[in-house]
């Protein structure tokens, strides 16, 4: 299991994203909608349409 820093905050992206876009294009997706920093070390899940993948950033 990987341990996470003290502080890190984990966000939970609300509905289903795209499965086919990699990590540039997901940060990009952060940077655009959320107005967050994708690299500020916190943890962002993305969930797939069916729900039976997911991706962290």
């Amino acid at each position: 299991m990987i341990g996470l820093p003290t502080g890190t905050q984990v966000w939970l992206i609300a509905g289903h994203t795209d499965m086919r876009r990699g990590f540039d294009g997901l940060a990009s997706l952060v940077q655009d909608t959320r107005e967050q920093n994708p690299f500020s070390g916190h943890v962002l899940v993305f969930r797939g349409r069916r729900g039976d993948r997911i991706k962290l950033l």
